[in-house]
């Protein structure tokens, strides 16, 4: 998987196209590799559908909608190469399992693996993210405070964003004041790709350590907390970066909102609740190579601590199992 220097923008915000894409000169997949963020703008190629899934396994594209689209843009470059197409769609979503996005993307594939297809899903993806940030915006009151997690933006979506979408919305219609951006541990998710993107989109931001919040929110100084997430279940349950399940018990603690933007594609009605959702455990040198270590990628937050669920259809509420049963 050859790397090149990319000539994305470093202000403004990121074009889907820049972010993950398939081009027929090779043919191959390039895409923004998101581990070398902020201080180096790369591109990395994938020529196969297995660099496409070491690519999505090592975290170069991540983020439950963009590893989606990534995998559809693998599958339509196994089908172009004259791969086995069964087996690199078992392979691409093998890849990472809490993330609902990426089979559901390698589905919508399976019946016509073209590049053209890939390119549609891609499209309304972005189409789903402007949509549902939106009616995300409508919960935001004049001078708002936000904190966010992880990365829920264009990096993570394949263009726009969901939460930083619903950010980026808020901010454009003059309601929001400042972002605080959790760093998001163990990979800093947030303090290098958030923080970055908001940079680049000039809304105001303040990196915090994850667990500065609690006091923050004491303080009177946060008035929602806004994330994506990478599977929410039939009941409203949502599996989101881990820390996210912490902020919310904050959250509900000192009375503050917590809003969930994610697209239908996110919504996983085959999966009953959050005890159902698989969480990835993923290798423990990415927090210390010198002591034993546990690292589960992803918590659960209960639907009972989530304020709403902002989809492209609009603003949810509970009880879930029926608002969003009316959309999926």
């Amino acid at each position: 998987m050859p790397s090149r220097p990319s000539d994305v923008r470093v202000k403004g915000a990121l074009e889907a196209e820049e972010i993950v894409r398939y081009e027929e000169d090779g043919p191959r997949v390039v895409l923004l590799d998101q581990r070398r963020l902020p201080d180096d703008v790369v591109e990395l190629e994938c020529t196969s559908a297995v660099e496409v899934a070491a690519a999505i396994r090592n975290l170069a594209i991540r983020g439950a909608p963009a590893i989606g689209i990534a995998a559809a843009y693998g599958l339509a470059l196994a089908a172009q190469r004259g791969e086995d197409v069964g087996v690199a769609a078992a392979l691409l979503a093998a890849t990472r399992p809490t993330a609902v996005n990426l089979a559901w993307a390698v589905e919508q594939m399976r019946a016509d693996p073209t590049p053209e297809r890939a390119r549609a899903l891609h499209e309304q993806e972005v189409e789903r993210c402007r949509a549902m940030a939106g009616h995300a915006a409508e919960l935001f009151g004049p001078g708002t405070r936000a904190l966010t997690h992880c990365n829920a933006g264009g990096l993570a979506t394949g263009g726009y964003g969901s939460a930083v979408g619903a950010l980026r919305c808020a901010w454009d219609r003059g309601l929001l004041e400042c972002v605080w951006v959790d760093e998001t541990r163990p990979l800093l998710q947030g303090s290098r790709l958030t923080a970055w993107e908001l940079e680049s989109a000039g809304i105001p931001h303040v990196v915090i350590a994850d667990a500065a919040a609690a006091s923050l929110m004491a303080g009177g100084e946060v008035d929602c907390v806004v994330t994506g997430a990478d599977r929410i279940a039939a009941n409203g349950d949502a599996a989101n970066k881990i820390g996210t399940y912490s902020l919310a018990v904050l959250s509900s603690h000192h009375g503050i909102p917590l809003y969930v933007v994610a697209p239908t594609s996110t919504v996983d009605m085959a999966t009953a609740s959050g005890a159902d959702i698989p969480i990835e455990e993923r290798a423990a040198d990415e927090i210390t190579s010198r002591f034993p270590a546990r690292n589960p990628a992803f918590d659960v937050t209960p639907a009972g601590l989530i304020a709403a669920i902002v989809t492209e259809h609009g603003i949810h509420r509970a009880p879930y199992r029926e608002s969003l049963a009316e959309v999926v």
